[in-house]
């Protein structure tokens, strides 16, 4: 704390109405915001923490004495908002600052440091260590609130563009209608898969699966029943796999799933449970009982026809094809 200042809010400060510190439109309709007051005077953190309450944007508000302090809660809790005095035993708001900077998941917390001090090196200092405001004591109640909600609204458009890159990643590698992964992710995956395999010699297997008599299902019950036992078929898949396993769309009614650490009798195995268990699912969809079988071939390396993914596909493929011609519902597995 810095002890120059015998009070934190400045006399004559204009008081703070409640509507005009709100200001919810402009922080994006949040009521969900954390944040973090730093000081070791019991007065200032009290003070602040009424000023930031007249936002009404706070869902959490959680208060440190020391630097130390503030680094463990913020490691318990990443908050949005941290507002740190500049001088504390200890460690000081600026070793805090670094010590918050210097791990990459907790750099984009907007940190406002407030501070006694006036001299531009100071502040070039905390600017430098990626500080994102300085507020200086004794502080005008109007300008700390205004200085709160400009961190806060960049905090939320960040949040924000962070959320749309995630969706836009996510839609970029998962197939719309089964919510599995598409066939150009399925792809790459299988580049990094196989080099892998190529490079160590551990196993892969590879089952690609078709339904069976897939048109017909269309041309009875129409398309959109064809969509949803799709889907169906697409969450059975999900379930049937594990978490480092790849399941994919390939493509129309056909399914492709990549077995890490699994040879050719383990994924024969598994393709066998997955046919049982297309075959014992009956879907209810739109007041229609409809049922499916598949038919899926098998492949695995390592395997001396094998010198790439494509080849691996290939081989799968034509399983998947000899099953197709004995008769359908069946598990084929590749002959070399």
């Amino acid at each position: 704390m810095d002890h120059d200042a015998t009070s934190p809010v400045a006399a004559g400060t204009a008081p703070v109405r409640d509507d005009e510190a709100a200001d919810r439109l402009g922080l994006l309709g949040r009521r969900d915001f954390s944040l973090l007051i730093v000081d070791d005077a019991v007065s200032v953190r009290q003070e602040v923490r009424r000023l930031a309450g007249r936002l009404g944007v706070f869902g959490t508000c959680r208060e440190a004495e020391n630097g130390v302090e503030a680094y463990k809660r913020v490691l318990e809790a990443a908050p949005d908002l941290i507002l740190c005095d500049l001088v504390m035993p200890g460690v000081d708001g600026l070793k805090f600052l670094a010590l918050i900077r210097a791990r990459e998941e907790l750099r984009d917390i907007p940190v406002i440091l407030v501070t006694g001090k006036t001299d531009v090196e100071t502040k070039i200092r905390g600017l430098e260590l990626g500080a994102s405001d300085y507020v200086t004591k004794p502080f005008d109640a109007g300008e700390l609130l205004a200085r709160i909600k400009v961190q806060l609204k960049i905090k939320a458009l960040q949040d924000e563009l962070r959320r749309s890159n995630e969706l836009l990643q996510e839609l970029s590698s998962t197939d719309a209608l089964t919510k599995l992964f598409n066939r150009r992710y399925f792809m790459a995956a299988l580049g990094t898969e196989f080099e892998r395999t190529d490079r160590y010699g551990s196993p892969l297997g590879m089952v690609m699966l078709d339904i069976d008599h897939f048109k017909r299902l269309n041309d009875t019950f129409g398309h959109q029943v064809g969509d949803q036992a799709l889907r169906g078929l697409g969450a059975l898949i999900h379930d049937a796999v594990r978490t480092t396993d790849i399941a994919a769309r390939y493509g129309g009614e056909e399914f492709c799933m990549l077995l890490p650490e699994t040879d050719l009798e383990g994924a024969a195995e598994f393709a066998h449970r997955l046919r049982l268990g297309v075959e014992d699912k009956t879907l209810l969809v739109d007041g229609h009982e409809v049922s499916m079988t598949v038919s899926i071939g098998v492949s695995a390396c390592p395997n001396p026809a094998v010198e790439s993914g494509d080849d691996l596909i290939r081989l799968a493929d034509d399983a998947l094809y000899r099953a197709k011609r004995a008769g359908r519902n069946r598990v084929m597995v590749s002959e070399r």
